[in-house]
């Protein structure tokens, strides 16, 4: 297991240019992390030069990047949309593979109250299939997500519920997809966490390690004081022989000492599971 952290209790700092990408790469080498990530909302500036030069800021802490996180929107009722939703995921592969990311974290799109349940499922695949194609020769691994909600988007996650997800997960078999399971999603929409790992467990490539204090809505907190089931989860991991990467998404809102608390404990538990 190798373990990374996308910082969404800083999101907001970074965003808004109080934090910078290198002082977040710094403290994840202090936390003792074997890589960060980061979301595409980090990359304002997506020339080849920027890029480059975030790259190099992120080395000079001895860090690399894991996994870039973006937010496809395959479910617009509009096909002009999604089509621009699909160059803007290409443009983000280049991004990913020019920062050396290993991993692409990709979405279904939103639950627009017009988008039916077949036909969003079906502009889903179109555009995750077809993002899988052209990319394939990019050297980084798209992962899609049983999601909730960016901040970014109006609605929730239109594979938000587990049915979905595993349906959009079997129509795209075969296109190079991976999964990147999210322990507090599947805590807080599905009613058995373990049962959804189940039936996508040969696709997970890695994990978004969250927690969540609450069932039927995200209430992230600290990592191992909510209700995930990380032991239970890890072991049937390991029996499955996963050694990817568990991408931790530190939300607790506590600081450097969050980030390594939340490290400690997913590290120990994965020991023991």
């Amino acid at each position: 297991m190798k373990l990374s952290c996308l910082p969404v209790s800083f999101f907001r700092d970074i965003q808004e240019g109080r934090m910078s990408v290198a002082a977040w790469a710094e403290m994840a080498a202090r936390a003792g992390l074997d890589a960060l990530d980061l979301s595409i909302a980090f990359v304002p500036d997506r020339s080849e030069r920027a890029v480059s030069a975030l790259r190099r800021d992120i080395a000079s802490a001895g860090m690399s990047v894991a996994m870039l996180t973006t937010y496809p929107d395959f479910t617009h009722p509009d096909p002009a949309r999604r089509e621009r939703e699909l160059a803007l995921a290409e443009e983000t592969v280049r991004v990913a593979a020019g920062l050396g990311a290993r991993l692409l974290r990709v979405t279904a799109g939103q639950a627009y109250p017009e988008t039916g349940r077949e036909e969003g499922i079906s502009w889903a695949v179109e555009g995750l299939t077809r993002l899988a194609e052209r990319t394939a020769r990019s050297g980084v691994t798209l992962v899609y997500e049983n999601h909730a909600k960016p901040f970014v988007w109006q609605y929730t996650d239109f594979s938000q519920p587990p049915e979905v997800f595993v349906e959009i997960v079997r129509r795209t078999a075969g296109t190079g997809l991976g999964v990147n399971f999210d322990t507090a999603n599947a805590t807080a929409f599905a009613d058995d966490p373990l049962a959804l790992l189940e039936q996508v467990i040969d696709r997970v490539v890695s994990i978004h390690a969250a927690d969540t204090s609450a069932r039927g809505a995200l209430k992230m907190v600290l990592l191992g004081t909510g209700r995930v089931p990380f032991a239970a989860i890890f072991r049937r991991l390991k029996r499955a022989g996963f050694i990817g990467w568990v991408c931790m998404e530190e939300g607790s809102f506590q600081g450097e000492e969050g980030v390594r608390a939340a490290a400690r404990y997913i590290r120990e538990t994965w020991e023991t599971a």
